[in-house]
């Protein structure tokens, strides 16, 4: 069983979260009650919607890892999961995504954003030591 494959089994098992269609119609999705939360595109790539007012917040800390892609502009970040650690990470992440769900209604952080998957997904870190 992959990492995602794994992950994606665990957090199916969370009482606020159950598996949908996500909007971008690739993968699969995990929903809470107040929207899209996780798509888990691939054995490798899960966007979850942060929303703009976390990824803000945490900006500093998300883009300390190598496992943490954002797009900006997106209310969505792109973790690459590429051993259990990410995967650890993706966990806290996914608690962290249902408290700022929870904060709703937030300007500007509404449901429907679209995901990273057919976005170019940067690394900020890179992006900052020029590589």
């Amino acid at each position: 069983m992959t990492l995602a494959a794994s992950a994606f089994t665990q957090l199916a098992t969370w009482p606020d979260l159950a598996e949908a269609e996500p909007s971008c119609g690739v993968g699969r999705a995990l929903c809470s009650p107040h929207g899209e939360v996780a798509h888990f595109h691939s054995d490798g790539d899960v966007d979850l919607h942060l929303t703009a007012r976390a990824i803000r917040r945490f900006e500093e800390h998300l883009t300390r890892t190598g496992a943490v892609r954002l797009v900006p502009g997106s209310q969505w970040v792109t973790v690459r999961l590429d051993s259990a650690t990410d995967v650890q990470l993706l966990m806290t992440l996914v608690s962290l995504v249902l408290q700022a769900h929870q904060a709703w209604p937030v300007p500007g952080d509404g449901p429907r954003s679209e995901c990273n998957d057919h976005r170019s997904a940067v690394h900020l870190r890179e992006n900052l030591s020029g590589g």
